[in-house]
């Protein structure tokens, strides 16, 4: 698993390779149940096939061709090597197509539907140091092998559509409504790219100095991430209950989750078991993926969330979990009532009615107790 002779400019470290890696082992539990059950979903090759037709796949191709530089040995060599050794350490099978455009905004995104494009905006090179970038090689790498392309390639699509019929009565509503749950997904595609990125770059600090750079622009001097980190635990914690509503309004529009929050759920995700399980070279291969149990992806996610609202110090998540937690007190107050009625309506002569009742009771207020 660990190898020193990547190919490219490799830092001077050691770092591991994962071979036959499944994009199941980096994925947030929301990202990954989605995609488990669309790749399970009877039909959805065919789907986006016929879509293919219909989507600008090849304008775009033909647009990054004709007005970006496309990554080589000979062009942008260093993010060349970059790409080569993200594609190694993750063991893609076919190295993807990378363009830098010219924009000063610093961005990042992975496009494609039989085959992904990286693009990196000149922004973004010219803001990140050697390692903030690999981490961001990888972030993108890690869309490539999830196979988010396809649905990024679609939400641009989408975007695009829903800004040519705003003019049709309700014909905007509609792709709005499709817009705005393909944006939710693609927030949680982010925060699962970012931690591909951290497999490949292999520096939690690198990782954090480039979100922290995105947020704040090329003055490391004047940052810490240590305090970057202490805004995401404040963003989160601070506030009352119109605070979480302001919060869900702000990222509704959103591509991208906040910085703050990718670096915080970054920070957990390396100090996880799971992280260093798969760096000790235990974790699910792509050739597993076809057994993948869609129900078992989904008791994850539903069991991330839970724990999520449990451990959240916003707010709206705190009066969730209290208002679950009193719903089942009084699940366990009524089973209680019920099964002691049960017991004090079972005389001698109908005890053996009493005794069904009372276990009728239990049976029943136990699976009340359990929702």
């Amino acid at each position: 698993m660990t190898d020193d002779s990547t190919p490219g400019n490799v830092p001077m470290r050691r770092r591991r390779r994962f071979p036959g890696i499944s994009s199941r082992a980096y994925e947030h539990p929301a990202d990954r149940s989605a995609l488990v059950a669309l790749r399970r979903l009877t039909g959805f090759d065919t789907v986006f096939k016929a879509l293919n037709a219909l989507l600008p796949e090849r304008s775009l191709r033909l647009l990054f061709l004709s007005d970006s530089v496309r990554v080589s040995e000979a062009q942008f060599p260093h993010l060349h090597a970059m790409l080569l050794d993200a594609s190694y350490v993750l063991d893609l099978k076919k190295v993807p197509l990378m363009y830098v455009a010219q924009n000063p905004q610093p961005n990042a995104m992975c496009v494609g539907l039989d085959e992904p494009i990286i693009v990196v905006t000149t922004g973004l090179v010219e803001l990140l140091d050697e390692e903030e970038m690999r981490a961001v090689v990888g972030h993108e790498t890690g869309h490539a092998l999830s196979g988010h392309s396809v649905y990024r390639t679609l939400l641009l699509f989408l975007t695009n559509l829903a800004l040519k019929v705003a003019w049709i009565p309700l014909g905007n509503v509609a792709v709005t409504a499709i817009v705005t749950a393909l944006r939710e997904w693609f927030r949680k595609s982010e925060l699962s790219a970012d931690r591909a990125g951290l497999l490949v770059g292999q520096d939690p600090q690198a990782s954090m100095r480039g979100l922290m750079k995105v947020a704040g622009g090329n003055h490391l001097h004047e940052m810490n991430v240590d305090a970057f980190l202490a805004q995401a635990e404040e963003y989160e914690r601070a506030g009352d209950l119109r605070d979480s509503v302001l919060k869900i309004l702000n990222v509704l529009p959103r591509s991208h989750p906040f910085a703050t929050v990718r670096a915080a759920e970054l920070k957990r995700w390396a100090e996880s078991r799971d992280y260093q399980r798969i760096m000790d070279g235990h974790y699910p291969r792509r050739d597993e993926d076809k057994d993948t149990s869609v129900g078992d992806s989904f008791r994850d996610s539903a069991s991330h969330y839970a724990d999520t609202v449990k451990s959240s110090k916003d707010p709206l998540f705190k009066l969730v979990g209290d208002i679950a937690g009193g719903a089942g007190d009084l699940g366990g107050r009524l089973r209680d009532r019920f099964m002691g009625a049960a017991g004090a309506g079972g005389g001698t002569a109908g005890g053996a009615n009493g005794d069904r009742g009372g276990r009728g009771g239990a049976a029943d207020g136990d699976g009340d107790g359990r929702s």
